[in-house]
């Protein structure tokens, strides 16, 4: 079995290719024609059924038609691309691609002769709307399942500073919603990598030669480990030429190159790639804080707290019964939290502990069982028996409803911290105050007070920076099933 020393450390590696050195990881092979499939019998069999109903000429020739050109108008958008199903499978660029049917059909219609399509046909097109969507949702579900057993992952080198692969491997590793494995690296300079990874190659740093070196090795590397990419991590000793060359080699060799360029957890539609003078730019768009996202996130906390206040009015009641005859004291709870921009105010509750449960706090304080800076007991003895019901299903929040309904508070968005909790705050977790607090959000629905304060904190920035008012809307939906699951909620 031959081998190769890397370029600097004389570190010994094998060169018998891996087996995985096939491009297409097996989560490619499987989805695409499914999602095509589904796509276009979920368009011509209610089309097709429209057309005959209406005593349409040749009425399945022409669903295969408006079949053709929804599968078009997709891989035109590159709705079936891999990286597409990296983004959670959104319902908005399909609903996008619909609308872009629409436009399409009148086009080809007119220009056939035909004029416009008849009612029951443009009924029929809104079930392929909801096929795709909800076929997409089921992909998307299938591939995170697979990729939580470490399968259909796509092996991945990456190149830079120690330090940078050990960050890079640390954000991979924190998550398992994405496709990639790293498998091995190539270093720049003499830096120790401690996350584990395989160090294949060291490339050399402020030498004139370097440049010359880097193809060589990488090439030879990502030949050795099966990669089926290339990730490059950007700093002063890879950029530009060297860059630019690199990505010749590896493109030449049938490699992708995949350019790191620092920023993390801004979602890929804030994101818009630009040049100028020959330089590559990223336009990162900045979070939605007016303008219409900002007023729909608004109308629908209102219209929403109002039809749901209304709603579960007789469910208050049974509640506030319960709250009442299981130990004494007032139904509601009222306490102030910290709201956007740190302006307190006072949020609502059902009463869930004793009378006296905030003095007894100090006496618990040593029994916390949170990492950060709220306070939480698994068996706080504070809670009374129907408070622990009530906890466990978010039953108590209901009155929160209150609270949007007046503008203190959103329906999705991080939870309202106590102002003890905000005077410990760094100028990180402050962000978390950028927004309206939520009665529900992404802490909710991911695994709630079981996940530790660095944990917590993440998942409200990325809120904080990325929401949409569709984001908004899974994150309630995945609320019910968060509640009826009660974990931890204590």
């Amino acid at each position: 079995m031959r081998q190769s020393t890397s370029a600097v450390s004389g570190q010994a590696v094998p060169l018998t290719p891996h087996r995985s050195t096939m491009r297409r990881s097996t989560a490619d092979g499987w989805y695409v024609p499914v999602a095509i499939g589904a796509d276009a019998v979920g368009m011509a069999l209610p089309t097709a059924v429209a057309f005959s109903v209406d005593g349409a000429a040749r009425p399945v020739h022409q669903a295969v038609v408006i079949a053709v050109v929804w599968v078009l108008v997709g891989l035109a958008a590159r709705r079936y691309a891999p990286s597409t199903w990296d983004e959670g499978a959104p319902a908005g660029p399909v609903v996008r691609d619909w609308l872009v049917l629409l436009g399409a059909l009148a086009v080809l219609r007119a220009v056939s002769g035909l004029g416009d399509p008849p009612a029951a046909v443009l009924a029929a097109l809104c079930p392929s709307l909801a096929v795709t969507v909800l076929c997409r949702k089921a992909i998307h579900s299938r591939i995170l399942a697979v990729r939580r057993h470490a399968r259909g992952l796509r092996r991945v080198l990456v190149i830079g500073e120690a330090g940078v692969v050990d960050a890079v491997v640390g954000q991979l590793a924190e998550r398992t919603d994405h496709g990639y494995v790293v498998v091995g690296a190539c270093v720049l300079g003499e830096g120790d990598v401690l996350s584990g990874v395989p160090v294949s190659a060291r490339l050399r740093v402020g030498t004139p030669t370097a440049v010359d070196e880097d193809a060589g090795h990488v090439a030879e590397a990502a030949e050795v480990l099966g990669a089926d990419l290339v990730f490059v991590a950007t700093d002063r000793h890879m950029c530009g030429d060297r860059l630019r060359r690199l990505s010749w080699a590896l493109h030449d060799r049938g490699r992708r190159l995949m350019v790191l360029p620092g920023v993390v957890e801004v979602a890929r539609r804030r994101v818009r790639i630009t040049s100028a003078a020959g330089l590559t730019l990223l336009d990162i768009s900045p979070p939605a804080r007016r303008g219409l996202p900002a007023l729909l996130k608004a109308v629908t906390d209102r219209a929403g707290s109002l039809v749901l206040l209304l709603v579960l009015a007789p469910l208050f009641a049974l509640l506030a019964f319960a709250v009442r005859m299981t130990s004494p004291g007032p139904v509601l709870y009222r306490q102030t939290r910290v709201g956007r921009n740190g302006t307190p105010f006072p949020m609502w509750k059902f009463r869930t502990m004793v009378v006296d449960a905030d003095r007894m706090k100090g006496d618990l304080a040593a029994a916390n069982e949170h990492d950060g800076h709220m306070f939480k007991l698994r068996r706080d003895p504070r809670v009374t028996s129907a408070g622990r019901f009530l906890r466990r299903y978010s039953l108590d929040e209901l009155p929160q409803l209150a609270n949007v309904l007046l503008g203190h508070m959103s329906l999705v968005g991080p939870r309202p911290p106590l102002p003890e909790e905000v005077a410990r705050y760094d100028q990180v977790e402050m962000r978390r105050l950028s927004v309206k607090p939520g009665l529900t959000g992404v802490w909710q629905v991911s695994g709630r007070s079981d996940l530790s304060w660095h944990e917590t904190v993440s998942l409200d920035l990325r809120y904080v920076d990325n929401w949409s008012w569709a984001w908004d809307m899974a994150v309630m939906a995945r609320t019910v099933r968060a509640v009826l699951d009660g974990r931890g909620a204590y």
